[in-house]
Formats: structure tokens, sequence, C-alpha cells
């Protein structure tokens, strides 16, 4: 084997070695279940934790310029425009870059920044964020923008000024395989963990794990069967917020 040859098996080597490094986890919390079946001999251990994530993207922003505050429309096809900036939109990360959810619901990709979508009479929250690679959200201010609209005749939401959670991951009735990490990733809207003394639990089933920063949690060690996701933002003495979105559920499914 030649010197070149040699030098770029060493390196593909280092490379294999640097991809299969797993990442440090953080705030783990190990939870022990028996799940009181007849045919289960032992009891399972799920395991909540989060990685240190960086934003790369933390300049990019999106504005939207359709709807307006508190429009009104009629029901039918509703114009949606956006602005990207700092952000290669054009580019084509993989998967979907600009999502959005209305009214808490699972989050569509679009791959323009231009767009329609049939809608019925109703009162609507819309939630639009750009995403990273792993489709993860991105959470600096400018990334995301919400906004309230309206579809035929209708009233508004009732004044809130609390913050509210949306859910970009996982999606109602997304399938995992067993021993498949879930990752529980979400924005939180119109606060401040800190300054408002915030804090968020995410349940799954009978399970729970309480964190004070907004970062994606990943779930391991689910048993094969359909589970309950949800996330709730309360205040850290434990006092319940009275907004319409303050909480979220899936379902999920293990194989």
């Amino acid at each position: 084997m030649n010197k070149s040859l040699s030098l770029m098996f060493v390196l593909l080597v280092f490379l294999a070695a640097s991809c299969g490094t797993s990442r440090e986890k953080q705030g783990e919390l190990v939870v022990s279940t028996d799940l009181l079946d007849s045919l289960v001999e032992s009891a399972s251990e799920v395991r909540f934790y989060f990685y240190e994530e960086k934003n790369e993207y933390p300049d990019a922003i999106v504005e939207m310029y359709s709807p307006l505050g508190n429009q009104k429309f009629r029901p039918g096809k509703i114009p949606f425009e956006f602005n990207i900036k700092n952000y290669p939109f054009a580019g084509g990360l993989s998967g979907f870059q600009l999502k959005m959810s209305l009214n808490g619901n699972d989050p569509v990709g679009y791959n323009s920044p231009i767009f329609q979508k049939e809608l019925k009479e109703g009162t609507y929250r819309a939630v639009a964020y750009l995403v990273d690679e792993e489709g993860l959200s991105l959470k600096e201010f400018g990334n995301y923008v919400d906004r309230d609209f309206m579809v035929g005749e209708t009233r508004g939401f009732p004044y809130q000024a609390e913050p509210y959670v949306m859910m970009n991951l996982p999606h109602n009735g997304q399938i995992y395989a067993q021993g498949e990490e879930v990752t529980v990733d979400f924005l939180l809207l119109g606060g401040d963990m800190t300054k408002d003394r915030l804090k968020l639990i995410l349940e799954v089933d009978t399970m729970s794990y309480t964190m004070e920063e907004v970062s994606p949690v990943r779930v391991s060690g689910l048993s094969p069967g359909e589970y309950s996701i949800g996330l709730r933002l309360v205040k850290k003495d434990g006092k319940e917020l009275d907004g319409p979105f303050s909480s979220v559920r899936r379902r999920i499914t293990v194989e």
C-alpha cells in the first residue's frame, strides 16, 4: 500500500470513529417502570435527557406578511406569505425548511414562502418557524413568528398575555422502531422561562420529566406499544396557565 493510500485509510478510520462518537447526555433521568403485564418478567428503564444544541442560524429571520394580525377572511383558500432572511432557504437543506402549525396541530412543511391553505370557518393561531438539518426548530428570537386571524363569522381568541408552547416533534401517530430515540422538540412563545418563572413538564403516559429550559428532550428505552406524549407549561409554583395553548399532546407508537 503506497503512502497516499495509507494516509487515506487512516483518515477514513478517524472520520468513522468521530462520527460514531455519541454526544454527552445532560439532565438524565432514569425511570424504572413495571408494565404490570403477566407476560413481562422484568421492569424496563426509560431514560429522559437532552444534548447541548447549537443553533447554526441564530440570525435567521422569518417575517409574516399575510395574514395580518386578526385579519378576517372568507372560508376558502387563505393566502400565506413570508419573507426569510439570513438562512439558506433557497439552497435546500434536507427536509422542509419552513414549517407552520395551526392551532397547535401537527406542523406542515413548505418549500415555498408563499402558499395557500383551504380553511373552514374558525379562529386560528399560526406559528411559523425555521428548522435545522435535523428538523429541529430554531429557537432564537426572529427564527419564528406567530399570528392570530379569523375565517368566516367568528370572534378572535380572548386576549391572553400568557406564554404558550408549540410542539414540533413528534407528530401525532408517528411510528418509531424499538430502540429508536424519540425526540420531543418544541417552541416557547410569548414568554421567557427565567423571567416569567416557568417550568415545563413532559409526560409520557404516567412518567414525567421536568425542565426549566427550552431544549429538545430525548426519550429512550420505550417498550413496544402506544404512548401519549404531553407537554405542559406551568408556573414554577405549579400553578396552571389559562391559555388555550399552554399544553399540547400527541400519540405515538413504538413497534
